[in-house]
This record gives structure tokens, sequence and C-alpha cells, in this order.
């Protein structure tokens, strides 16, 4: 037998850029995601969704579908097996119940999802699913979502509906600069690469399934809730992921996969088409937001007002904390912000990279440009002077709070000090030239996990934990941190994610993922490496470690851990066409520790270019006689394609926390908070025109036009 651990011949692995260590995997193909992997008696499920965006279901003709080649079963409201949903999920909210397919013959939304036909081939559970007849009691429905909507109400979501303090009236009375603004955001999708897919499998009594999801044991356990099964008897994989972004967790093709698997006694697999996805994988909701701002002539807060409107489905109440933000950024004498939702006959809206912070950053770090403006000021200057000490509502002090830190560092790269602060005069040709800066925060949370590691007799060590990566380079992370935790090289350490039997884990969402993983990881490694040095060897099974952080998370509670960020970007505007072009962006950003500066930089620039789709060309329109998208597809829903993406730069400065023994506070979302605003405020000094709905579409510019400077 030989010991486990040797000595380490380089420098500490956590902070030196690696490649993805399935990077290989990946590009060969040699890495199969779960559309992919093979079933023997593999049936194929195709989902049916309405045609109509409010009533009943009257009757499904199933009869000359079920005789089409190769159709095996058609479920529906009228046979499926029965579901539970009444229950409150491992993230603490019940689940949406779109997911809980064919259990009554109401219809709320357009594309809900009515019937599942599985056949031999997935082509003839498209052909039959295509043939399959519904009909419908057909309602009036509403899908008007305005500020004015009367049936609006405030609502709790992962935050408060309200928080307040002070005396807003007197705050305003007393304020010498005033700006009250309303600023917009369409509906936004997803649509990561890999399509929602799932195979269900019953394997002597426990239920298997190969998923493509933001964690395995968030899914596993509303699956045994939903079919009324022990946790143990369900398990689910999802090895390799192809984007997520907040929609991928429990959603209707995993269920209907389980129900027909269920009722079949064979592997199942269901797979949403693209077009599915607008309806069923979830979406960012539109807003409106109302800001009003009061300040002294020097540009000191007096009143902060942030007022979110989104709108959620009649089945599932989903806010998109819109006025979050305002509640860590900024303080003011008197300080109110609330979130409302209104219910309409819509697809229910879920999380989305950022949620709250980046369309509720569009509002609030515009209008602070706005306010800069009114009060002659450099708009770094006005976020240096309300600078908060402490969190403006919560009061507790900061873990950690360098956003001046990366305003400096921005503005020095991005040559901020030579910029005439007059809109309008910077011009090339048919181009008008402007430059904008927008700050960003995002909530550094974690979430209880489990990880074990085990050291083998050949110097190696497997580390086992149901972490999930979307992309992010999560697997290469946890690799360094397990590396530097066993004081030992990453290519002795052999990472397993992605699988619910691993134990209880935190999901890949909310930036938590690597954070949460990376304190279960160390905390065993540390109990590997004193088991080790108590034995005289490695026996043929190896030595394991098991960590459970559910304890320690408690201690962090009183302190307000958020990522900072300053944005800049710099525009052109064609006078004639009213296109807009980014010529370039720099984010600089405090982010914790920084485990991998190769797939953080990814990270932090990806956010940042989806803030370039968020800016200038995402928006999902809804046809108000269908209730249904116009061109639910990427042929028309616009995102930024290469030629979009100009010269991207970010970085980061040094964040530590004292307080916190990993140290990371997480990259996934704060590269898109504040990008949007960074743009719009580089148009309007650009053209002198404010835009505060986005997209800032080249109609939208021609319509507007343009101002001199002094005159915007």
């Amino acid at each position: 037998m030989t010991t486990a651990i040797r000595p380490k011949t380089s420098v500490g692995s956590v902070g030196v850029a690696h490649t993805r260590v399935e990077g290989r995997d990946k590009v060969t193909g040699a890495a199969r995601y779960a559309g992919e992997i093979p079933f023997t008696e593999l049936a194929h499920g195709w989902l049916v969704l309405s045609t109509v965006a409010r009533g009943r279901i009257r009757s499904v003709e199933d009869g000359p579908v079920l005789a089409m080649p190769g159709v095996l079963a058609v479920l529906h409201h009228g046979n499926a097996p029965r579901v539970e949903s009444d229950f409150i999920g491992m993230l603490g909210v019940p689940p949406d119940p779109t997911a809980a397919v064919f259990q009554h013959d109401r219809v709320p939304c357009l594309g809900w999802p009515v019937a599942l036909v599985v056949a031999e081939t997935s082509e003839q559970a498209r052909e039959a699913a295509e043939a399959l007849v519904v009909h419908y009691e057909q309602e009036p429905h509403d899908i008007d979502f305005h500020a004015g909507r009367p049936d609006a109400v405030e609502a709790d979501g992962t935050m408060p509906a309200v928080a307040q303090k002070g005396d807003a009236a007197a705050a305003l009375a007393s304020s010498a600069v005033v700006l009250d603004a309303e600023y917009t955001t369409p509906e936004e999708h997803h649509n990561p690469m890999e399509p929602h897919a799932a195979t269900a499998r019953w394997d002597e009594g426990r239920l298997e399934i190969v998923d493509s999801n933001q964690g395995t044991a968030w899914v596993a356990g509303e699956l045994a809730m939903m079919f009324s099964l022990d946790p143990g008897a369900v398990r689910v994989v999802s090895e390799h992921i192809g984007g997520g972004f907040g929609s991928k967790g429990v959603r209707a093709h995993q269920v209907a996969a389980v129900l027909a698997a269920t009722v079949l006694q064979r592997p199942v697999r269901v797979v949403m088409t693209r077009r599915q996805m607008f309806s069923l994988a979830g979406y960012r909701s539109p807003t409106t937001q109302r800001v009003r701002l009061g300040a002294d002539p020097d540009g000191r807060l007096r009143l902060l007002e942030h007022d979110s409107l989104s709108q959620t489905s009649t089945v599932y109440r989903f806010v998109e904390p819109g006025a979050g933000p305002a509640r860590v950024m900024y303080d003011a004498d008197a300080h109110r912000t609330v979130n409302r939702v209104v219910e309409l006959d819509v697809p229910s809206p879920t999380w989305m990279r950022a949620p709250g912070e980046a369309p509720g950053s569009f509002a609030l770090e515009s209008a602070f440009d706005e306010l800069a403006e009114k009060c002659g000021i450099d708009p770094i200057v006005l976020r240096e002077r309300n600078e908060p000490e402490a969190g403006p509502v919560s009061g507790l002090p900061f873990a950690g709070r360098n956003l001046l830190a990366c305003f400096r560092e921005g503005a020095r790269r991005f040559g901020w000090a030579e910029r005439d602060p007059r809109p309008g005069v910077r011009r090339e040709g048919r181009w008008l030239l402007g430059t904008g800066t927008a700050a960003a925060s995002f909530h550094a949370g974690a979430l209880p996990s489990t990880a074990t590691v085990t050291a083998h007799p050949d110097g190696t060590f497997t580390v086992r934990i149901g972490a999930a990566d979307i992309g992010t380079g999560a697997r290469t992370a946890l690799t360094l941190v397990a590396a530097d935790a066993l004081e030992t090289e990453p290519e002795r350490v052999r990472v397993r994610i992605g699988d619910s039997d691993f134990g209880p884990a935190g999901i890949a969402g909310g930036s938590m993922g690597t954070r949460s993983w990376s304190w279960a990881v160390m905390a065993a490694a540390r109990d590997l490496r004193e088991r080790l040095a108590l034995t005289a060897g490695i026996p043929p099974e190896g030595v394991t470690a098991r960590s459970d952080t559910t304890d320690a998370l408690a201690a962090l509670a009183q302190r307000e851990r958020h990522s900072f960020g300053a944005q800049f970007a710099e525009v052109a505007v064609d006078t004639a066409t009213g296109e807009v072009r980014v010529r370039r962006m720099l984010g600089i950003f405090a982010a914790g520790r920084i485990v991998n500066p190769l797939t953080a930089r990814n990270q932090l620039t990806g956010g940042m270019i989806w803030g370039i789709s968020m800016a200038l060309h995402e928006e999902a329109v809804r046809d108000p006689a269908t209730g249904g998208h116009v061109g639910p597809d990427l042929a028309n829903y616009h995102v930024a394609a290469h030629a979009d993406v100009p010269r991207v730069e970010a970085d980061w400065v040094e964040d530590t926390d004292p307080d916190d023994p990993v140290g990371i506070k997480g990259v996934g979302e704060i590269g898109i908070v504040g990008a949007a605003a960074a743009i719009a405020n580089a148009v309007w000094h650009a053209t002198g025109v404010r835009h505060r709905a986005l997209p800032i579409r080249p109609d939208r510019v021609l319509a507007a036009g343009t101002r001199g400077a002094g005159n915007a």
C-alpha cells in the first residue's frame, strides 16, 4: 500500500488558468448529452400543446392516432396517472403546475401541454402528435401587460414585496433635483444550446431519469414528491448540460416521460423542440419600472423609490424582483422599493440569468445617469457620493464592497477622464459616438451541499458531489479547489458530478453553485487529510471522507455578501438608419476569490455579451389575438451574433472576505447586470436622446431622433 498524498511540485492550482477538464470530450463528441444516451427498447414521446390561450379541453380524438404506425400510447387528462403538486420543494417554493401535466381539462395559456404521443421512433411520435385532434371550449384571454393594470398586486418572491424606511413625502419636498421616469424591458427567453431532454425508466422498482438540469438532487426530490416515492427510489443523472440560465429545473418533459414510462414499463424519452421551449421552459417576464429619485444639488440622494411590475401566469406566481438592486446599491434618507405582479393568461415565467438584477439594474442605473445629467456631475462621481456604509435597507455590514475600486480601475482602463460629458458632439462621418457606464451587483449566496472525497492507493483522488456544470466550468473549478485542499496536482483528481446518488447539493443557479460545492469539497478534503495522517497506507477500496455544510452556512447570515462591478460601453449610432453598434465594452468586477481565471473571464464576458443582446436585440412579442408569440424560434427571436460582438474585456480587482472560508462570490450572473444600462447611457451620450424602453431598435432610434449638445 502507498500513501495517497504526494508533495506538489508547483504553486497552488486555484487562481491559475486551467482549460476545462472535460473540454476534449465535448469538442470530440465523446461527452454525451441527455438526448443522446442510448437505451434498450427506448420509446419516444412528443408533447402536444394547446392551440387556444384560455378554455377547457372538450375531447381528445386519440383513436385515429393510436392506429398510426409505431404509436404506443396517447396520454392526456382523461387517462394519465395522477401526480401530486401540493408541496414545497427544495428551493422553498411549490412546483409550477405546468409540470404536473395531464391532470385536468383546464387550459390557462397558449402552449399548455395537453397530451403526449409515444411511439417507437421520434419521427413516428412527431407525425402522430401533429395529427392529434383536440377540441376546446375557448374562453376570452387577457395578455395585456402594462403599468396601469388595476389588478396588479404587491408580491413576495425571493424577497419581501416591499422594503422601506424614512418619510418619502418629506424627502421629496426637500429635494432640489427630482427625477421621475418609467423604464420598460420586454419578455426574454433562455434558449440554451441544448434543448430540454429527459429519459425515464423503471429499474427494479427504482425510477431513473437521465436529464439535462441544473440540480440533480433538486429534480430528484421534486419528482419523488410528485410521484409519492421514497426519496431513495429516484435517481437523476445529468452529467453534461448544454446551458441552462435558470430554465432547467422541473419541467413538463420530465414528468411526461415518467408518466409514459410508468404506463408502458419501458424507457421513454421526451425532448422539447425549440418552439416548445418558448412555452414550456420559462422566460424573463417583461417589466415596467418607475424610478423616482430626489437629490441635493450635489447629487446626494434624499429619496429613492423603485416600483417594478412584472407578469406571471394564472396558475403560478413567479416574481421578477426588479426592485431588488436598489435595496443594495444606494442609500437615501427615504427609501422605498416594491415588486408587483399581474396575473395574465400566459405561460409561467421563471429564473433567468440575474433574475431581478438584469432588468432592475437597467432602470436604476439609467435613472442614475439621468440624475447625473440633471445635477451636472459625472456619473461615477454621483455613485461615489451615494456609496452606502452598510446595507441601505438591511443595515447589515457588507462583507467587502469594492464597487468604487471597480469604477476607479475601469475608468482608468477605459479612458473615462478624456470623455467630453456633452451629448451628441462626437462624430465619425454618419456615426455619432458616445460612452456610458453603470454599476452592477449580485448576491453571493450558498446552499447546503454534501461531498465525498476518496483517496486511492495509486495516489489519485475521486471527488463525488451532486454539482451541475451547465457550461460554467464548474467541474474544472472543483478539480482545482480539491487539488489545493488535498495539496496535490489537478491531474491526480477526478471530479464526478451530476448524479443525485452523490447526495444533496445546491443547484447551479443564483451564482451559488461553485461557492456551495467548493465549501463541501474543501471540508471533505480537510477531513480526509486528517484521517490519512493517522493511517499507514491506503487499503484497496480507498479511504473516503464525507462533508455536509448545512450547519456551517448560518454563520454567514450576519453580513451582506455581493459581487459588484462597473460596466463601460462605447457605441456608434448611425443617424441615417438608426443602427446602434457597440464598439467596445469593459467590465471590472469584485467577485471574491477567482478559482479559474480562464473560465471566470468566459462567464463574465458571456454575461456582458448577453447585455448587448438585452440592450439592442432581444424581444419576444405576443400577438394579442392569439395570446402566443410572433415567431417563437431563433429565426425571429434576435440575439447578438458574432458581428454584433465587439472588443469585450472583463477583469477583476482584489476582493477578499476574511470571514468566509471559501471566499468565492460567483461570476455566473454579475456580467449581465448593468451591461444594458451602460449601453443605453452610451446611446444617450451619442445622440442626446434617452431610450427608456429596451431593446433600442433602429426604428425607435429613428423615431426619437437626435439632439445636439446642451439640448438633451
